[in-house]
């Protein structure tokens, strides 16, 4: 089997490594056969010990058999965002003509990108480089599900797929954090195989963790050794002949040391020389081998002239793919010139191509980008930075050159890096971003520009690291040059990270102090929201009911008229809502907020000025109105919009687990829990115990103890540590409430009591009462009714008085049923007639079937139990349809 030099001059056979062919060509073969079946295949070691080669056999095993698109990392493009991806994946989007070797694909697949990305087109696209950035900064995370569906999709259009990946170990981190998420998705059939190939002594960092990710659930993870000596001494005779005797071979080995790369180089060099293969010529080996590496190499080079010399610099800066009027321009010379030049490097076997050019090997063109004089290389980078931006390639590609430049306060820098940081946010690179603008405050910036430098970096991490962004706005803060207009915005992303970051309690001191800096006015009145907005959402506030005066006198005559108002009307009826007050009430300050029923600009789940926690809030106060038509629609509508705008992190999760609730509020367990245990994938990808993970596990707890599912309840509490101490956020329905319910279902009763005792002195002395929101109180009452039952009545009086206020027909037949659930005989059926009564005009049909399950039992009506066990079964309530079950088996058989 074959290995293919780039000037195709030199065919070797390639040696000891059988082990990896044969996988390789199993996995071809499964790929290609019925089954269709893919996987992925590590290569690593040292340089140079034939991981291309390898490659290379994969693509000669799978031409002409399927798709094979491929890609290779460069040592000085690793900061350009999704560049492998690009050169992997591009050619299958910009191609008129068949994108393989492979046979052709279905004549009625897409016939191009933006038909093959469909919507996701504007998330993907740039990334991709085929679409002009859009304004918004574009999720990581929704970035990387495009490239999975982008893949799903190519392999459904060409059939089986191999993607080969040379130099991973210079991969840009956009690419490897792709690869990573793709290798470890859940096991789905896909026809595509992914074959790696990297060198683990240039693999550190990030790029090491994500190459040692992607090899733990490899199908085959090789690392490559050095060829016997008995290995070099057939390749010297293939290459030289069989007349090569073993002495001359051995020192070959000798000289290489069983590098595969330098032994066919060093074979090359004797052949061109004319040198005989013989013991008397052995001697002359390391002079040769030394002028294919290091010192030897250089030595080399300057021998082809300075013009030429020059010339190989300029290509090595530019790195991969280069350009060659990017190479002329670089070098400084003629178009007459630099192609003289490269063609005398084409003939030393240092270039191969011609428009583009490459090194033949990464070995040669680091040896070559070493050897350029360090003050030299840097100023060759910021005339490279020059010349791309001037070329029209953009500041982002010229990104690379301007991170190597040394910092000089050059303000012209500074504004390229921003430029550059930009670009590289709308595509779903926050990290890269990060790099330019920690380079721009590096530089430094001017006075006045330093602090919208770190108000930029702040949001470049805002998606991905609220950690991060926290200490990079509150030194945007402490800038004295901030100006007051930035400064709000800046307030306000300051407070959205320390939530995000589970630091509450925080946001709310940040908004406060600055609301009693600033004057009156419209920006004062937005920050007074965003400190309603925080301190609303805490999990613990030293004085809530003052600060829920404090909300209602504000709001009071406000009307809409602007976003601020809308927002502030919103933050107003979730407190009433969670306060226990009129829903009805509720619902007109809700629609108040609202412009002709529907979110207004500017206030909408994607929109960045007041973030999607308004109308998740306003969202929620419909959902425990019983206007579930309302909550639905606004919980779909966002859903849609963070899909559509590619935001797959926290963003989408919340959105699946708001939607999980509603399905959980109208009566649908079986769906409710299929959307909270997405969200909870999708948040695992995240991060560990942040908002987002409270809110979705508790609501998945709350839903399998509906179903009856207390098992699965406790595993799942225990998986997401659902457990003291709590978010410092608020939690939808109350986690300690929750939690008291789950200690109460599994017969825990004293540590049922002690938990739901604390949420109810927690919440009474913080002003909230809804008893379904907080359903402490009526859980409570059934937990010490044998042992207190005094104590018990009051507890049910206590919530169905809380209820009546509220108002809702889902609390008043809640509340009636905790009652009745602590009578008997007469008053305990009335009391559950009356519940069913107001369940059946509300939207709750897992609570309705409980009432009416009770009420069958306790009145012994067959058919209002029968209808019961219908409905708790069409509501996916396992355990309440047992109940009911047992209940019509124990009746006795009528005469």
């Amino acid at each position: 089997m074959p290995v293919y030099r780039p000037d195709d001059t030199v065919t070797l056979p390639l040696l000891e490594r059988e082990p990896e062919l044969a996988a390789a060509a199993n996995a071809v073969d499964a790929l290609c056969g019925s089954k269709r079946s893919g996987g992925l295949l590590v290569y690593r070691g040292a340089a140079g010990l034939g991981k291309t080669a390898l490659l290379s056999e994969v693509r000669r095993l799978a031409t002409g058999r399927c798709a094979v698109w491929s890609a290779r990392g460069g040592e000085t493009v690793t900061s350009v965002p999704f560049h492998v991806v690009r050169q992997l994946l591009q050619p299958a989007l910009t191609a008129t003509e068949p994108v393989s070797e492979a046979v052709s694909g279905p004549a009625d697949g897409p016939k191009d990108a933006r038909e093959l990305l469909g919507d996701r087109y504007e998330i993907v696209g740039p990334a991709l480089g085929i679409a002009p950035p859009g304004d918004q900064h574009a999720d990581p995370q929704g970035v990387r599900d495009g490239l999975d569906a982008l893949v799903e999709r190519l392999a459904a259009v060409h059939g089986p797929l191999v993607l080969l990946v040379d130099d991973a170990q210079w991969a840009d981190l956009e690419t490897l954090a792709w690869l990573t998420s793709f290798a470890e998705r859940p096991a789905v059939p896909l026809p595509v195989l992914i074959v790696v190939a990297y060198r683990t002594e240039e693999a550190i960092g990030e790029t090491e963790w994500f190459l040692q990710k992607i090899g733990a659930v490899a199908r085959l993870l090789v690392t490559l050794s050095e060829l016997t000596s008995d290995a070099t001494a057939e390749l010297a005779r293939a290459a030289l002949g069989e007349h090569a005797d073993d002495p001359f071979c051995r020192e070959v080995w000798a000289v290489t040391g069983g590098n595969a790369y330098e032994t066919v180089e060093l074979l090359a060099k004797v052949r061109d020389s004319g040198l005989e293969p013989v013991e008397d010529h052995a001697g002359e080996l390391r002079a040769l081998g030394a002028s294919a590496r290091g010192t030897g190499l250089i030595a080399r080079l300057e021998e082809l002239g300075t013009a030429t010399t020059r010339f190989a610099w300029a290509a090595a800066i530019l790195g991969t793919d280069i350009s060659l009027d990017l190479a002329i321009s670089l070098s400084g010379m003629s178009q007459e010139e630099a192609t003289e030049c490269a063609e005398r490097l084409r003939a030393a076997r240092i270039l191969v191509g011609t428009d583009p050019l490459e090194f033949v090997h990464p070995l040669i063109a680091g040896a070559v980008y070493r050897a350029i004089p360090p003050g030299v290389r840097t100023a060759m980078h910021g005339l490279a930075a020059w010349a791309v931006s001037r070329s029209g390639r953009g500041s982002a590609a010229a990104a690379p050159h301007l991170l190597e430049v040394h910092p000089d306060g050059d303000p012209e820098l500074v504004e390229q890096l921003r430029e550059a940081a930009a670009e590289h946010l709308a595509v779903g690179a926050p990290d890269a971003a990060r790099r330019c603008l920690e380079r721009a405050l590096a530089e430094p910036p001017l006075e006045s520009v330093r602090p919208l430098v770190l108000y930029e970096l702040g949001c470049a991490t805002l998606l991905t690291s609220p950690a991060t962004t926290v200490g990079h706005l509150r030194a945007a803060l402490d800038t004295p040059q901030l100006d007051e207009a930035l400064r709000v915005d800046v307030v306000f992303r300051l407070a959205q990270a320390l939530t995000h970051n589970n630091q509450t309690g925080d946001a709310a001191h940040v908004v406060a102090t600055e609301v009693a800096r600033i004057e009156e006015g419209p920006a004062r009145m937005r920050l007074q929201g965003a400190h309603f907005l925080w301190e609303g959402v805490q999990a613990i506030e030293e004085n809530g009911p003052e600060r829920s005066r404090r909300l209602a006198r504000l709001a009071d005559g406000l009307t809409g008229r602007d976003n601020t108002e809308r927002v502030l009307l919103m933050l107003r009826a979730f407190d009433g809502t969670a306060r226990g007050e009129s829903a009805e009430e509720n619902v007109q300050i809700a629609e108040q907020a609202l412009s002709d029923g529907r979110l207004p600009p500017g206030v909408g789940w994607t929109d960045t000025a007041w973030g999607f926690e308004p109308p998740a809030l306003l969202g929620l106060s419909y959902a425990f109105a019983d206007r579930l038509d309302r909550a639905e629609s606004l919980f779909q509508e966002g859903l849609r919009a963070f899909e559509i705008s590619g935001w797959s992190g926290g963003h989408l999760a919340f959105a699946h687990a708001l939607v999980g609730y509603g399905h959980r509020r109208r009566g649908r367990l079986a769906d409710a829990e299929t959307y909270l245990r997405e969200s909870l994938r999708l948040a695992d990808r995240v991060g560990n115990g942040l908002p987002m993970h409270w809110d979705a596990a508790c609501m998945l707890i709350d839903t399998l103890l509906a179903r009856g599912h207390v098992d699965k309840a406790l595993e799942a509490a225990e998986r997401h540590a659902f457990a003291p101490p709590y978010s410092s956020s608020i939690v939808i329905p109350d986690a300690p409430s929750v939690r008291g319910r789950l200690l109460f279902a599994l017969g825990r009763t004293k540590e049922a009591v002690v938990e739901l005792e604390a949420a109810g002195v927690a919440l009474t002395a913080r002003g909230r009462h809804n008893i379904v929101m907080a359903p402490w109180a009526c859980d409570l009452a059934r937990a010490v009714a044998d042992d207190d039952p005094r104590r018990a009545a009051h507890l049910a009086s206590y919530a169905r008085d809380r209820a009546e206020r509220f108002g809702t027909h889902t609390a008043i037949g809640v509340a009636l049923c905790c009652a009745a659930s602590l009578k008997e005989g007469a008053e305990k059926v009335e009391l559950l007639a009356q519940a069913v009564a107001h369940l059946e005009t509300s939207p709750s049909a897992y609570e309705l079937a409980v009432a009416r399950v009770e009420y069958g039992i306790a009145a012994g009506f067959p058919a209002e139990l029968a209808c019961g066990l219908e409905l708790a079964e069409s509501c996916g309530a396992d355990g309440l349809a047992d109940r009911a079950r047992r209940a019509m088996d124990a009746r006795p058989a009528p005469r």
